[in-house]
């Protein structure tokens, strides 16, 4: 999709979930012909006249002021993630670039790689925008597991083993919320980046391969994912749910640290123990099969 679509989209589908009344409006009898708000009352919300409001809402977004996109999130009462989103989706109608570009990165550098590897009682990896893991720690090996036993080229991709693996359901056992929350992490980083051939790439391979990306990625939801709690079944420790905090890495642009713990005297606990456990002995060669490496080529 192009930038002025995804503008459109998103501007339609944030007008369609508020109500005259949430947005303190009077309401009047009759049938409505649209969900939620006009675009006349989200014009009157924002002061902005009609005519101009039509025109941001068919995409053509670049060159709005500082001033009328936080009316408009104003008026559309917006959350942290979607008022970031908008004014990413502004920046990238401002830029339009000729042609699709892909970033390049060179390989992590080895102070990020010392820290990830000193976090050795929490699993720990590092991530692009795109979910490719590109490093993990010993026990953040462990615990994606499932990731690498097909052994395939290159970093491994949350979103694709999710979505396209026959086991990607049975590893992430809250499905419909692990579902949202991979979607909408994509569709964050596509307002940020959406001129990068690799994540355009994946984006069009789930759309087209999984009927769940599809629905999901056509509700334009975005968010911030930055701590909460994650479920997984793995095939070692059965169900284990642990508390996460995503940081950003400041010498890094676009690349997250992710760390993994959960509460001492806990069953979940105890079960990260037992994994680290297996870790120790894979990293000792004490337990048949290839040891895997913690890096990934970019």
């Amino acid at each position: 999709m192009s930038t002025e679509s995804d503008i459109r989209a998103f501007l339609a589908s944030r007008r369609a979930k508020i109500t005259p009344q949430q947005a303190g409006l009077p309401a009047y009898g009759g049938n409505r012909r649209v969900p939620g708000l006009r675009r006349e009352e989200v014009a009157l919300l924002a002061g902005v006249s009609i005519d101009y409001y039509v025109r941001l809402e068919r995409g053509h977004i670049a060159g709005a002021s500082e001033e009328v996109l936080g009316a408009l999130a104003t008026a559309l009462q917006l959350d942290d993630a979607e008022r970031a989103h908008l004014y990413d989706l502004a920046r990238a109608a401002a830029r339009r670039p000729a042609r699709r570009t892909r970033r390049a990165r060179g390989p992590l550098p080895d102070s990020v790689l010392r820290v990830l590897e000193s976090m050795t009682d929490s699993p720990a990896f590092i991530r692009n925008g795109r979910l490719d893991i590109l490093a993990t720690n010993p026990l953040g090996r462990a615990l994606y597991a499932p990731l690498y036993a097909d052994d395939s080229p290159g970093p491994v991709n949350i979103a694709r083993y999710q979505f396209l693996h026959p086991r990607g359901r049975d590893f992430f056992p809250d499905w419909d919320e692990s579902l949202n929350t991979t979607v909408s992490l994509l569709r964050t980083e596509a307002g940020r980046a959406p001129h990068d051939s690799d994540l355009t790439g994946l984006i069009g391979e789930l759309v087209t391969r999984s009927d769940e990306f599809r629905t999901a990625w056509a509700k334009h939801n975005v968010r911030l994912h930055h701590s909460g709690r994650k479920s997984f079944q793995h095939p070692d420790v059965g169900r284990i749910t642990l508390d996460f905090d995503a940081m950003d890495l400041p010498a890094q642009p676009g690349l997250t640290l992710t760390a993994y713990t959960a509460a001492p005297g806990t069953r979940d606990h105890d079960a990260l123990s037992l994994l680290a456990g297996r870790a120790a002995a894979e990293s000792h060669g004490t337990v048949t099969g290839p040891v895997p490496t913690s890096r990934q080529k970019r």
